[in-house]
């Protein structure tokens, strides 16, 4: 591998209080040496995720003081490797990053990270582009499917069914003979979906919602729903759905507390339970982890793909966060790093 020069600084996106887009600046900061068994990679891309909308106003499960480097997953190339067999193994290789490490997250120039889950090989066939996407969503929509398969549901009811990873899900389930009972806010989003193939699109603020909810859940035998929404659309699902079912809350669009009629807990044996991508992986066991990264990196060309909406170079991060605010469903969009 030929030796990269590796600067003394690099540009780092942060943010200074946790009160929204507003409150990134664009700063120099030393770069960070990777210690034992951590790498130093040049970041290439970065996405704009809800997760990170999320962080900007302290509304997410990591809420460290800041201020902070925001951003949940990247792609690059590693630069430097620390002490550690495992860690020179990556030198010189393409890599997805997720999760946070020394500094914070991975809107900046370099960011260090643990060869321990911090880092994953990408296929050669896989552009940054794509690799810089490639961990949250597809991995949660493969979680989704795995889930639903081991306890051997045959349909599945989905929120925010118009997002990029809905759309990953959708087309997973359909390769696995699995319905969706799909759930989108607006007309639009429901005329989007059933153009896309999508069998049953219902729109929560439609007439008659509820019933239509009803329905659907019964004539699928529909038991488990995953729900990025929260607030009262989680206890409309499961009042809609048989006895026996659960919500998986994974995320909470509405910014709204989780509504649930005891009687339907008490007397329908129904219950609520949670998703979150880094605690479902860390138990999992190695094996299954590294052959479901596998094949999800296999499967983005065509069920895990993400589109791309607009790139931006990092000093526009205020104006791509705006834009990606406005049209949340209509393509990524990415931040250029390098």
């Amino acid at each position: 591998m030929k030796k990269i020069k590796i600067p003394d600084t690099m540009t780092v996106i942060v943010l200074n209080s946790y009160s929204g887009a507003d409150a990134l600046s664009i700063e120099q900061r030393p770069i960070p040496k990777p210690g034992k068994n951590e790498v130093l990679v040049k970041v290439a891309f970065a996405p704009i995720n809800p997760s990170d909308l999320a962080t900007l106003t302290g509304y997410y499960g990591l809420k460290n003081p800041t201020p902070i480097i925001p951003g949940g997953e990247c792609s690059g190339e590693v630069v430097s490797a620390g002490p550690g067999a495992i860690a020179s193994y990556f030198l010189g290789k393409r890599v997805a990053c997720g999760g946070w490490g020394k500094g914070g997250g991975v809107w900046s120039e370099y960011v260090v990270k643990s060869v321990k889950g911090g880092v994953l090989p990408l296929n050669k066939s896989l552009s940054l582009e794509q690799g810089a996407m490639s961990i949250i969503n597809p991995l949660t929509a493969s979680a989704f499917i795995d889930i639903s398969k081991k306890e051997e549901h045959k349909a599945i009811a989905l929120t925010a069914a118009a997002s990029s990873l809905s759309k990953m899900v959708n087309s997973l389930a359909k390769s696995e003979g699995i319905q969706i009972v799909n759930i989108v806010r607006r007309d639009a989003q429901v005329d989007l979906l059933k153009a896309q193939g999508a069998e049953i699109v219902l729109n929560s603020n439609g007439v008659g919602f509820e019933q239509q909810l009803y329905d659907a859940c019964h004539e699928t035998n529909t038991h488990i729903a995953f729900d990025a929404v929260a607030g009262q659309l989680t206890n409309q699902l499961l009042k809609a759905m048989p006895p026996n079912s659960k919500v998986i809350v994974y995320s909470a669009l509405s910014k709204q507390t989780v509504q649930a009629s005891p009687d339907l807990l008490i007397f329908e044996n129904k219950r609520i339970d949670s998703f979150w991508l880094g605690p479902w992986m860390s138990q999992q066991n190695v094996v299954k982890m590294m052959r479901l990264w596998k094949r999800s990196q296999k499967q983005i060309p065509s069920h895990l793909k993400s589109e791309i909406r607009k790139i931006y170079p990092m000093q526009e991060v205020k104006e791509a966060i705006r834009n990606y605010e406005s049209q949340m469903t209509g393509g990524k969009i990415l931040l250029r790093m390098s």
